[in-house]
């Protein structure tokens, strides 16, 4: 690799830890005001953008939980009143997760200002070919995080040693 492109890949990746870094406390800040923790959020972001409805075993599997912690969640969730849970319409042993409208007009005064302004801000700075090219790299970037999350999944967690 020429020291011209090892020099443009060390500041990428300068710049993709610290928007990771802004994301995470974007998330955390939404979290709090939303009166949930981090992983909750992760749950509802999941029910709200991608899925609108899923099973507590997709969602279990997403967050990397088991079961039983995804149920805890759930029951937050719904106490807060986030989400709903209802009968499979084909499977009555199933159950459908969904987030309330209340759960999604508070996403929306949120998440509105940033979306917004990135829209305004951002966009307008880029021609489509552009565009393209950053939307190649994040969905590329993304597989490889969600992979190597995976990876790490396996792995054992460490046992606490008596100290």
């Amino acid at each position: 690799m020429s020291s011209e492109k090892q020099r443009a890949a060390a500041e990428l990746a300068q710049n993709i830890a610290a928007y990771q870094a802004a994301v995470d406390d974007f998330d955390r800040e939404v979290a709090r005001l939303f009166g949930v923790n981090e992983t909750d959020l992760r749950c509802l972001e999941i029910l709200m953008q991608e899925t609108k409805e899923a099973a507590p075993k997709l969602l279990a599997t997403r967050l990397g939980l088991t079961t039983g912690s995804t149920t805890t969640l759930l029951d937050r969730l719904e106490k807060a009143g986030y989400i709903t849970r209802s009968p499979h319409p084909t499977d009555r042993r199933k159950t459908i997760v969904r987030a309330t409208e209340q759960a999604e007009r508070l996403g929306r005064e949120l998440y509105a200002p940033l979306i917004e302004e990135g829209s305004n801000d951002l966009l307008t700075r880029y021609s489509v070919e552009q565009i393209e090219v950053i939307t190649d790299f994040l969905s590329r970037t993304a597989g490889l995080q969600q992979r190597h999350t995976q990876r790490l999944r396996a792995l054992p967690s460490p046992t606490k040693t008596a100290g």
